[in-house]
């Protein structure tokens, strides 16, 4: 049986011609998703501008999620997020936090059980969890320094495992994902929550992967070929990973297409996050990480063994009383 070839053996791309444009379009796009997410914003879930949520159990058949959304919005609490929650027959209902203070908000969690009950006599509404605006801070703060912490560490360990100039490229690579995915989220409006941030991490990792394999295959063709001008080696260098990006990627969206056409609602930020993070990232994976290495001097010389003065100085000795052995 013949294998499927996606990419054939023979493949032969000059990505880094394009080395310049790419570059100017990928900081163009940055510095527009960054303009985006200040002027328009992002539309920040329950979990970081805080609100209320219940807990709503059916008993016999359950209604269609669009006239449970009705029922709640004739209550004038809102807009509401309803996600099936642990069984076909329950469902969570979260609101926004009303102003007023503790007591405002006792009241509109009353109002919000009794109005489902109300309007639904097989449904058993539970009690009501209120997420304070204190607590949604504290998880803006957590994910945004969980991001951080993951891009600095990701970076650290390509700076160790290669050279500096690999663990900028990586740095400059993942900023340039995240910057985008951010971009994306205040052009669509889709809901920015915790499950958003779970994407925009699994983006940070899918990168590290894709970034080492590309790195690891450079670092070995520099020592391989000692005489090769960078450009090309970095050309060949994606051309012999190339294959495997492709299959990565078309696996990723074949698995990611099905989620988000036919998945829960719970989870299509994170499905349409996560897709576009990887069509970025096979991107950047190609005409983002390697141009880096150009403008920072890399070449055959950076993996060449350090020797010490003394150790060149013994060498030189060894090598006269060879010669005079010689003689």
């Amino acid at each position: 049986m013949r294998l499927l070839k996606l990419v054939p053996d023979n493949t032969n791309l000059d990505f880094l011609r394009w080395r310049k444009l790419a570059s100017f379009m990928s900081m163009f796009l940055v510095i527009l998703s960054i303009v985006l997410v200040g002027v328009k914003g992002l539309n920040l879930g329950i979990d970081f501008v805080g609100g209320q949520s219940v807990r709503v159990e059916f008993t016999g058949t359950m209604p269609e999620i669009d006239e449970i959304r009705d029922k709640v919005g004739d209550l004038g609490l809102g807009d509401a997020t309803i996600q099936q929650f642990g069984s076909d027959k329950a469902v969570s209902i979260r609101t926004a936090l009303p102003d007023g203070g503790k007591e405002v908000a006792e009241q509109a969690g009353r109002k919000l059980v009794s109005g489902i009950e109300a309007a639904f006599p097989n449904a058993k509404a539970g009690s009501v969890e209120t997420v304070s605006g204190k607590v949604s801070d504290e998880l803006i703060t957590t994910g945004a320094l969980s991001l951080g912490l993951a891009m600095l560490g990701i970076s650290i360990y390509i700076w160790m495992r290669f050279e500096w100039q690999f663990g900028v490229g990586a740095m400059g690579r993942l900023f340039h994902e995240v910057a985008l995915t951010f971009g994306f989220f205040a052009v669509t409006q889709i809901q920015f929550d915790l499950n958003s941030v779970a994407a925009l991490l699994t983006i940070v990792g899918y990168s590290l992967n894709d970034t080492i394999v590309v790195y690891d295959r450079i670092r070995e063709n520099l020592k391989k070929y000692r005489k090769m001008d960078i450009i090309p080696l970095l050309n060949l260098s994606l051309n012999e990973t190339l294959s495997r990006t492709v299959m990565t990627t078309v696996a990723m969206f074949l698995a990611l297409g099905v989620l988000l056409f036919m998945g829960p609602d719970v989870i299509f930020g994170f499905t349409a996050a996560m897709l576009f993070g990887i069509f970025v990232g096979s991107y950047s994976s190609v005409l983002m990480s390697t141009p880096v290495l150009v403008w920072l001097k890399v070449g055959p010389h950076s993996f060449v063994p350090r020797t010490s003065a003394s150790q060149q100085g013994g060498e030189r000795v060894t090598a006269r009383e060879d010669d005079g052995a010689a003689v």
